[in-house]
């Protein structure tokens, strides 16, 4: 991990690992899709076979696995659990909100109507590794926005299982039905459905490039939340801010995968090399030191600034899906966030607290979309539909401007359907 200076470096710092233009994975991801739009439930077991080394005759899983589930989930587990929910839950709840209706002067009426997607599809990683969390994340928003189906789908183990926690985790949000399948081919189920898996409305929820890909190429037919690249942090600190907390916070970004971008703003060129310093102290011991030093060789930056002010504006640029605040006066300090997924404040809000705990939603923005893109919310499972109420009165007063305004468009059937009405039939 190099230390770099914005004023000589900038070029080096701002480059990124993003979803590019990988041709065999477009194609590759192409063919999947095609084969599961073609031959549904066997191409994906064909496919949950040969990628999950898991013989599958049936996805979908059984009322008896869910209760075997909780029972498997350890008690202290599932009293964690609840309790994340719950957090996630408060959060969430103020972001429901009501439609509205509006009467102008003339009598006329307006409004917008908030209405929850009927089905949607969550999709988990699963397999060798567990994401309990992820389920909270993302079934919770989709459960209190009112779904009438939350179809989540996840890869099995190659014994065809899928982890016990998930499935606790999954009746804690809300999920109806749940799927063990994953990769390209789930999403391409979600997308067009197949005998036994139903075709839902919007596919949320993060994944490997095949599966980011994949969710690329049905937008469009299926409504998605995001394209999500590998996970990446960026931590604004000052001396305030002990180098081993901050080389904690670096590496659990830079343990999730080889291409995770872990990077350190600092005003301070001491504090830079401390830590430096603890990084290698710390990767010794650390389970995942192969993932977390590569990461960090390829994708990791300590970049020294000359003062706040510059610092704030280095992370906007990176747009990051993670910030954290580490310095004297992190409330200050929010006020100049532009872009940002996430933001922890304060030496003491590590990035961890908003995967698991505090509530806020950990489904984020990557790859700089903090520019112009959210959280996952409640938003996401909802759509808009507005109303308009004109009386005959009311549409005689506007209706010269209507036709005015069509015919200068050169629109007459727009106009004649005004004039219609207006004068009991075609002048």
């Amino acid at each position: 991990m190099k230390i770099l200076y914005f004023e000589q470096d900038e070029a080096q710092i701002f480059s990124r690992q993003v979803l590019g233009e990988n041709l065999d994975l477009r194609e590759t991801v192409r063919k999947i899709i095609d084969q599961v739009r073609a031959n549904g439930d066997k191409a994906v077991q064909d496919y949950t076979n040969r990628f999950d080394h898991a013989d599958l005759t049936c996805f979908e899983v059984t009322e008896a696995e869910w209760q075997e589930a909780r029972q498997k989930t350890p008690p202290d587990m599932v009293m964690i659990l609840e309790e994340a929910a719950e957090n996630i839950r408060d959060f969430h709840r103020h972001q429901l909100r009501k439609g509205f209706t509006t009467q102008r002067p003339d009598g006329s009426q307006l409004g917008q109507r908030i209405l929850p997607l009927q089905k949607v599809g969550l999709y988990i990683p699963g397999g060798t590794a567990s994401y309990p969390s992820t389920v909270l994340m993302n079934g919770i928003p989709a459960s209190l926005a009112g779904c009438e189906e939350i179809i989540m789908i996840t890869p099995p183990n190659s014994e065809g299982e899928v982890s016990p926690a998930l499935l606790t985790a999954a009746f804690l949000a809300g999920v109806t039905r749940v799927f063990k399948v994953g990769g390209a081919q789930a999403i391409a189920a979600l997308a067009y459905g197949t005998e036994t898996i139903p075709k839902v409305d919007k596919i949320v929820g993060p994944g490997n490039w095949y599966v980011s890909e994949a969710k690329r190429q049905v937008f469009g037919d299926v409504a998605i939340d995001m394209i999500a690249g590998p996970s990446e942090i960026v931590i604004v600190a000052d001396e305030t801010c002990p180098a081993s907390y901050i080389a904690a916070d670096l590496l659990s970004q830079a343990e999730h995968d080889l291409a995770a971008m872990s990077v350190l703003i600092t005003d301070s060129a001491l504090l830079a090399k401390s830590v430096l310093q603890e990084l290698k102290a710390q990767l010794k011991d650390l389970p995942r030191k192969e993932i977390a030093s590569q990461a960090l060789e390829r994708f990791g930056k300590i970049v020294v600034v000359k003062d706040r002010t510059q610092a704030m504006q280095v992370a906007n640029r990176f747009a990051p899906e993670h910030l954290e605040l580490c310095v004297s006066e992190p409330w200050q300090a929010l006020e100049q966030v532009k872009h940002a997924g996430s933001v922890f404040l304060g030496a003491y809000t590590p990035e961890p607290v908003g995967d698991y705990w505090a509530g806020a939603n950990h489904t984020l923005p990557t790859a700089g979309s903090a520019r112009f893109s959210s959280p996952l919310s409640v938003d996401d499972f909802l759509k808009k539909t507005q109303f308009i109420y004109y009386n005959q009165a009311q549409l005689a007063q506007v209706a010269d401007k209507i036709c005015r305004f069509a015919e200068y468009e050169g629109l007459d059937a727009h106009s004649r359907s005004i004039r219609i009405r207006n004068q009991g039939g075609v002048k």
